[in-house]
């Protein structure tokens, strides 16, 4: 046989479709041809091939091979092609058996003794492989990886050896199982750690319930970033499909899987953060940290200290849950549907309004701090409170606050009444915000004068009906009431003072 065909995969971003690995051995001088756009790391492969095969014994085709990446229009990067481009010259020169390979993938990387080593992207390529019924040969290393595919044959293996002696018949590999990986263990902050700002907690949870962003402004050391590192705690868990998807970024994205195996994303980028590092791209385009929040909480401590540019790229992604990266021969997607936690002083020195101790910024520094932060970006947050300072009574007094498992009961609670009416509040589009809501006409009226009392955007008006339905989920409440709206709009005070 001097015509082979190798099943593999690509990867780009979380999509992983099929590469053939097309190997053709024809009469002339030794040589190696390998086509279909490959990147630097593929055609080194050559070489990496090459050794491999001779240091573990196997005979390298003296003759002109061609090696084909099929389809050619696809780009290809990484080491990950190394094992199938060996096992196709294995079969090309009949040292493998024909057809052995016809309903099994591969993927890894070659050291120069035969050794496989460890890929990224390794769970994406194992679902595309699963819903294609095929089995995978993977590195031992990527196993459990690949493993939370599922219904899926694993094939572990840490050299070449012993891929050809399973394909041979002569020593079987077992397939690799993993029934599920242990959820983390290292308990989360709780809430009942949080003093007074009873205002800020129950923002907190509203924001919870319906999967809302959140916006805590007020001095320093007044727990803001305390109240936002809570908000993990009181979360549901994640399901096993969301499990997956956060695991998938985290595949692409070279980082461990199972230590944080069922819980919910807490990123909090430092304000120096690049555009490219908050929502993805580079010349390779990886996942930004709004993709590694996905299904969790972004936390952006100083918002007002990222450059304006930075927290304007979000504006899209905020909207529509996923982020597209184009690139001229190439693209790239990635879920992006994260909850946003900011938190930010009222001015440059963090004293206006702080009775503890005086501010000296001027209008002027105020307005350009504020400035900051611009009209679409604060109509897509949904909560914004202020976070004031603790009377000292309050701050050393010994009665703790609600539990985390407390407030998540509600939580829970309310997210099922918005799962049966088929999506959480904050993803709900309008026609079907309006008819969840079902207002009345004395209450349209009333919130119509208060919008345009307040000057809220149409897209404001529509954070209000959300946050007002979250909070009638809350309280068990078939609609909102005159009741939640004046507390919706409550929650919307911050946002005309920081345009004002």
């Amino acid at each position: 046989m001097t015509l082979a065909i190798v099943h593999t995969r690509a990867g780009l971003g979380l999509e992983a479709p099929e590469v053939q690995v097309e190997v053709h051995l024809s009469n002339g001088l030794p040589s190696m041809t390998l086509v279909g756009l490959p990147e630097t790391a593929v055609k080194e492969s050559r070489e990496r091939v090459r050794s491999a095969l001779v240091n573990a014994g196997f005979e390298y085709p003296l003759r002109r091979i061609t090696l084909n990446l099929a389809p050619a229009d696809l780009p290809k990067e990484g080491g990950r092609f190394d094992l199938p481009i060996a096992l196709g010259l294995l079969l090309a020169s009949g040292q493998l058996p024909p057809d052995c390979l016809a309903q099994t993938e591969s993927v890894g990387e070659l050291a120069l003794d035969g050794a496989l080593r460890p890929v990224e992207g390794v769970l994406p390529l194992a679902l595309a492989a699963r819903r294609a019924g095929r089995g995978l040969i993977v590195p031992r290393a990527n196993a459990d990886e690949a493993a939370l595919a599922g219904e899926l044959e694993v094939l572990p293996a840490d050299h070449l050896l012993e891929v050809v002696a399973h394909l041979l018949g002569q020593t079987p590999i077992a397939p690799h199982r993993l029934t599920r990986p242990p959820e983390a263990t290292q308990p989360l902050p709780d809430l009942a750690e949080v003093r007074g700002q009873f205002q800020a907690r129950r923002a907190l949870e509203v924001a919870a319930a319906g999967a809302h962003n959140l916006l805590f402004a007020g001095p320093p050391g007044t727990g803001k970033t305390m109240l936002a590192s809570r908000l993990p705690g009181i979360l549901p868990p994640l399901t096993d499909d969301e499990a997956l998807e956060v695991a998938a970024v985290r595949s692409v994205s070279g980082l461990p899987l199972r230590a944080e195996w069922g819980r919910r994303p807490f990123r909090a980028p430092h304000h120096t953060a690049s555009a490219v590092a908050l929502v993805g791209g580079g010349a390779r385009p990886r996942p930004g940290e709004i993709s590694l929040a996905h299904h969790g909480v972004l936390f952006l401590d100083e918002l007002p200290e990222f450059p304006r540019h930075v927290l304007e790229v979000m504006r899209e992604p905020m909207e529509s849950g996923r982020i597209h990266i184009a690139r001229a021969s190439h693209e790239r997607r990635y879920p992006a549907r994260f909850m946003l936690v900011a938190a930010m002083n009222p001015c440059p020195c963090g004293h206006l309004g702080d009775p503890r101790q005086a501010c000296h910024c001027t209008a002027a520094q105020i307005q350009r701090y504020q400035a900051r932060l611009s009209g679409p970006l604060l109509d897509r947050i949904d909560l914004q409170v202020e976070v004031p300072a603790l009377p000292p009574e309050q701050l050393t007094g010994s009665q703790p606050g609600e539990s985390s498992a407390a407030v998540r009961e509600r939580v829970l609670a309310a997210r099922e009444r918005q799962l049966a009416r088929g999506a959480l509040n904050a993803h709900l589009a309008g026609r079907e915000l309006e008819a969840a809501c079902g207002l009345s006409a004395a209450d349209r009226a009333w919130l119509a004068q208060v919008l345009e009392r307040l000057k809220l955007s149409a897209r404001a008006y529509h954070r209000v009906l959300r946050v007002a339905l979250t909070l009638a989920d809350l309280a068990g409440a078939v609609r909102p009431e005159r009741e939640q709206l004046i507390e919706a709009v409550g929650y919307r005070q911050l946002d005309r003072l920081l345009k004002g």
